[in-house]
């Protein structure tokens, strides 16, 4: 019975101990950011992150590999990108980096042709 309420309600899921024990195998493997790492940073990683957002597939929250972040970057640029579909960031002359930017629009449409 815990189970099938507990596959309802998402959030409710990071509190089970299956997941508890994930998280902290996850943190003892990568014990640091790993987008901080990319940026040449070393902090402590506090977040075991779903690569791939799950959206409230049972399956996927499982299965869906993990990387390891500090709270900064979990809840600044993944959540940010996550919401909008794009990240932010610009290049040198300050056109967006990611194609997905909406004002990258024409770029797409170029391609396409």
């Amino acid at each position: 019975m815990g189970t099938a309420f507990s596959r309802s309600e998402p959030r409710t899921w990071y509190n089970l101990s299956r997941w508890q024990t994930m998280r902290r195998a996850q943190l003892q493997r990568e014990p640091t950011c790993r987008k901080c790492r990319e940026k040449g940073l070393v902090v402590a990683a506090q977040v075991a992150d779903h690569i791939t957002p799950h959206n409230g597939d049972w399956n996927a929250f499982w299965t869906s590999p993990l990387q390891s972040l500090c709270a900064n970057c979990h809840s600044g640029p993944k959540q940010f990108q996550e919401r909008r579909g794009y990240a932010r960031g610009c290049d040198e002359r300050g056109y967006p980096t990611d194609p997905n930017h909406p004002a990258r629009a024409w770029d797409r449409k170029r391609r396409r042709r």
